[in-house]
């Protein structure tokens, strides 16, 4: 079952993590670490767990599209604490729907909120904040001020007869986001990395997860209210193999990934140094900003992998949506916490077990987001999320 690696102990007394994490184990009094999540249904495909996880509800995913689909959390929090700088309130980094890359299409859509709830996809595998030459989105970039003003008079000319219809007010709310973003030096500056200080870019790590934690930073200091991470710690100079988007699939030889265990992209030897170094910066950094209080962070995934090695060489693991861990940080959470037990070989919660749709509801919950009913544009009330709170773990 074990693979090669120890434990070390950390700054909780008890509590031991992988011998990679050595920088996580020293801030581990920060966090709260739950390791009892489990899918209701064995939920063992990404699409499918990706969507039950991030919308909340325990249902099968719908076609990318269907204007009646649930929302995302994202597409939630937006929908009920925009940016009050008007700037976007939902982003993902880095765009993980469509070709080549290997996430849930929902992921692109608002669901039956509006497309003005979806997210704005910032970066891709050949355009993110770890590369010199580094294009922000084009909403940001300016442009001539007259011609916007002139844009901007001829988008005011809508019908006042259909300026009540809801989809033209979601649609105008998105527009003025558009030009505000267009406009504002805040939101321009929040994707200019070159302006941290040299040393705040090292202790995220220079790689693509590291540097878009530290864009996550920036985005939520302008203003942005849910940003999104993709994973994605690059590509191993030397292995290309696998989406360009995707880490931690770590199936082994039978898919092709090569060692589990080793220095690919596939491989925890050269993932998991990438995640504790761009983890440890962010729980750093927030807390010397004072930001930690005001901002909930979530690491997960949306299932584990098995408790066993696979033979086959060279070695790797299967999805397991049976028992997996999580952590969360800020926004209220205890520090130092250890919420619910998993078995002896990680296969299955022995106590307080956690459904993906509970920590959607504490997300919700930490942000202050009641958890009625949200209003389609239908007019229809339909229930936020199926999770209930985890109230234990705040205090």
């Amino acid at each position: 079952y074990r693979g090669p690696y120890k434990t070390i102990p950390t700054k909780v007394p008890g509590l031991h993590l992988n011998e990679m994490h050595v920088k996580l184990a020293k801030i581990t009094n920060e966090i709260c670490l739950i390791r009892s999540v489990t899918h209701p249904g064995g939920i063992s495909n990404h699409f499918d767990a990706m969507h039950n996880l991030l919308s909340g509800q325990f249902e099968k995913r719908v076609q990318q599209g269907v204007p009646d689909d649930s929302p995302y959390i994202g597409s939630v929090v937006a929908k009920h604490l925009p940016s009050k700088r008007n700037l976007v309130s939902n982003v993902w980094l880095i765009k993980c729907v469509g070709r080549p890359v290997f996430c849930a299409p929902n992921i692109s859509t608002g669901g039956y909120l509006g497309s003005p709830y979806a997210p704005v996809f910032v970066g891709s595998s050949d355009n993110h904040p770890a590369m010199p030459d580094f294009k922000a989105p084009l909403i940001y970039e300016t442009t001539d001020p007259s011609r916007l003003d002139d844009r901007r008079g001829l988008l005011g000319q809508i019908d006042p007869d259909r300026l009540n219809d809801p989809g033209v007010k979601d649609w105008q709310r998105l527009r003025e986001m558009a030009f505000d973003g267009m406009t504002r030096k805040e939101g321009r500056e929040a994707f200019e990395l070159n302006r941290e200080p040299t040393g705040i870019r090292e202790l995220y790590g220079m790689n693509p997860l590291g540097q878009n934690l530290l864009l996550a930073r920036r985005m939520v200091e302008a203003g942005v209210r849910f940003v999104t991470v993709n994973g994605w710690t690059g590509q191993a100079p030397h292995d290309k193999k696998g989406p360009p988007s995707s880490s931690w699939d770590m199936h082994g030889g039978n898919m092709g990934m090569g060692n589990a265990f080793g220095n690919g992209s596939y491989g925890m030897g050269f993932c998991l140094p990438r995640l504790d170094q761009g983890l440890f910066g962010l729980f750093t950094d927030l807390k010397s900003r004072g930001l930690m209080d005001d901002t909930l962070v979530v690491v997960m995934g949306e299932f584990g992998r098995t408790p066993k090695v696979l033979t086959q060489q060279p070695p790797g693991r299967q999805h397991w949506p049976q028992c997996f861990s999580a952590i969360l940080a800020g926004c209220g959470i205890r520090g130092g916490a250890v919420y619910g037990k998993s078995d002896k070989v990680g296969a299955a919660p022995e106590s307080n077990p956690v459904h993906p749709q509970d920590i959607h509801a504490t997300v919700l919950h930490a942000m202050g987001i009641p958890l009625d009913p949200a209003t389609e544009n239908s007019g229809v009330a339909r229930p936020l999320t199926s999770g209930k709170p985890l109230y234990d773990l705040f205090g």
